[in-house]
């Protein structure tokens, strides 16, 4: 029989992947490799195929239950939905009033990271070695793309939910930062503060679409190359860390004349981004504490996830 302790960390776990989800260059994916629950919920996703259609329109509930894993999904997606709802706002203050700080803590989380997602890599070789390199190389040039302007449509944000979801599951590519990339970062965090419905359905059904339909590609993947697909998402992890480098100052678009161009609620436009070093001062002393304790709390969920594994649910 399963526990409701087992559901409990389930639902824990789902918050620390929100959570992670809301923060630009940090992604839900990690989250879900650091503790244990990655390949499970790939392949969970996977199983809403045309046998669970068949299942659920035909009345026989315990089985599409079974074949879906149904109660494992609610508990990890009941965590991601009160994280993005509530953490929203507290999230959106902390990047905007503290980002150096708060990125500082996720650059520690995702440090430690790539250590624990490259141990599941049972053999090393050219192929896991390449696939390392790929993986890091393409998360970096994502750091170089410049953030496109802000868009509304319809069909836009779900595109938007389609790319974001995909990214938010792979580990070391951020969702949120993808959503940076395309311009509705800020659109989304506000749909989501407010319950801007005409924002969030369409993204929603993207995200579904998008889950599903990736899910199926990532679980064929794993099973037929599963090192190599592991060193290309510890790549992307790895090269996430220049992506979220907490010393980085943001460019705004300027017109001919050096004039700030803005949207039309007077906001400004995001060029790119300029990575710096760090000023030896106090303020660098508790963004490396904040590194630290990151590092160290990634290595402690692993340490209780080794020790405590979850029951099967």
């Amino acid at each position: 029989m399963n526990k409701p302790s087992a559901y409990f960390s389930l639902f824990f776990k789902g918050v620390a992947m929100g959570a992670a989800n809301v923060i630009p260059g940090v992604s839900g994916g990690t989250i879900a490799f650091i503790t244990g629950i990655y390949e499970k919920l790939i392949n969970s996703i996977k199983s809403f195929d045309f046998a669970a259609v068949k299942m659920l329109f035909s009345g026989n509930f315990k089985d599409f239950r079974e074949h879906v894993n149904l109660y494992f999904l609610i508990a990890i997606f009941a965590g991601v939905g009160v994280a993005i709802v509530s953490l929203a706002k507290l999230l959106e203050y902390l990047f905007v009033e503290y980002e150096i700080l708060t990125m500082a803590f996720f650059f520690g989380l995702i440090l430690a990271s790539v250590l624990l997602v490259g141990k599941m890599i049972k053999q090393w070789g050219v192929i896991s070695v390449s696939m390392l390199a790929i993986g890091t190389f393409i998360a970096v040039c994502l750091g170089f793309l410049n953030p496109a302007t802000e868009n509304s449509s319809t069909f836009y944000v779900f595109v938007c939910g389609i790319v974001a979801v995909c990214s938010m599951i792979l580990p070391g590519l951020s969702g949120s930062y993808i959503l940076l990339i395309m311009g509705n970062y800020l659109l989304v965090l506000r749909a989501v503060s407010n319950f801007d419905i005409g924002i969030l359905i369409p993204l929603l059904i993207g995200c579904v679409v998008g889950l599903v339909a990736f899910s199926h590609l990532l679980a064929f993947l794993f099973k037929k190359f599963h090192d190599g697909t592991v060193a290309l998402l510890t790549g992307f992890v790895l090269g996430s860390l220049y992506i979220i480098w907490p010393w980085k100052e943001t460019v705004y678009l300027k017109d001919e004349s050096g004039s700030f161009i803005t949207k039309d609620g007077g906001e400004l436009i995001i060029e790119s981004y300029q990575h710096y070093l760090p000023h030896l001062d106090s303020s660098l002393l508790f963004a490396f504490l904040l590194i630290i304790g990151g590092v160290l709390i990634v290595l402690m969920i692993d340490r209780l996830g080794a020790s405590k594994p979850d029951p099967a649910v």
